[in-house]
């Protein structure tokens, strides 16, 4: 099996789906992910389910507490871990937030960067500092979020800046868009154009929690709604279609459920690439 080619439909793997999903791994799903964290300190049987699992099928690593915008020390033991975990594995993708979770201790929370152009300086240097150690191309995931404290440039700008200053790559998540956009009230189809096509390499979608018509907050807990389907659609027109990956972290049904949305991702996938050539490969 070619572990660098990532191309398709995706499914975030949690523990509690491992006996639905074993031995038999359902083929539909042309990519899994993990969260190092939730697997590094596990032995015995979780870890030789693991390995069936990566060493039948292809693997991307989605990390939960690298915390690239601490003010803190960056972690270098915990990288060099992650490094051991992504080479075991063989997976050539170890995506993270564009946010930070620490700071005189953990915080287990993902709390917003600074939008600023010291705070974009601060991210580019641990990126490279990263990626010098796992040897890969960092990915970041744009993120959900509710305050922007001592703002100085737009989402946007920050992001942007982050992207194209330090060299990593982009996890493009559609769902945050939709979360911000209604949140923080701009135009997530203007947002998704300014986002550099190059980068995209893979996309996560999800559901999320409504607590007002103004106020939506990324659970990662429900089923993805329309308004997020068809932003999504807008993401393949401009971006060409890029491989895409279903999260679902709380309240997971059945499986049979879960591939449902699955397929939906590869309907629309499919039914872009027959309305127009592809930047990239499904």
């Amino acid at each position: 099996m070619n572990k660098k080619h990532l191309s398709g439909v995706g499914l975030g793997l949690r523990r509690e789906m491992l006996n639905e999903l074993l031995p038999d791994i359902p083929r539909s799903v042309d990519f899994w992910e993990v969260a190092p964290e939730n697997w590094l300190p596990l032995g015995g049987k979780y870890q030789k389910n693991l390995n069936q699992f990566t060493s039948t099928s292809h693997f991307v690593s989605h990390g939960l507490s690298l915390s690239i915008g601490s003010p803190d020390p960056l972690d270098v033991n915990f990288v060099k871990s992650i490094k051991t975990f992504l080479d075991k594995h063989q997976m050539l993708y170890y995506s993270e937030h564009l946010s930070y979770c620490s700071g005189q201790g953990h915080l287990y929370d993902l709390l917003p960067i600074p939008f600023t152009s010291e705070a974009v300086k601060h991210v580019v240097e641990r990126v490279k500092q990263v990626q010098d150690i796992i040897e890969r191309p960092l990915l970041l995931e744009n993120v959900s979020y509710y305050a922007a404290p001592g703002q100085e440039m737009t989402e946007q700008e920050f992001t942007l800046a982050v992207l194209q200053e330090s060299g990593c790559l982009m996890l493009l998540d559609v769902n945050n868009i939709y979360v911000n956009s209604i949140n923080h009230q701009y135009d997530p189809e203007a947002f998704l154009a300014a986002m550099p096509t190059g980068k995209i390499v893979y996309g996560h979608i999800a559901g999320h929690f409504d607590e007002a018509d103004d106020l939506k907050i990324d659970t990662h807990g429900a089923d993805v709604i329309e308004p997020v389907w068809q932003l999504l659609k807008k993401a393949y027109e401009i971006h060409g279609v890029f491989p895409t990956l279903l999260e679902r972290d709380f309240n997971i049904p059945p499986i049979h459920e879960l591939l449902v949305e699955v397929e939906k991702i590869r309907q629309i996938q499919q039914q872009v690439c027959n309305q127009q050539p592809t930047k990239f490969s499904a």
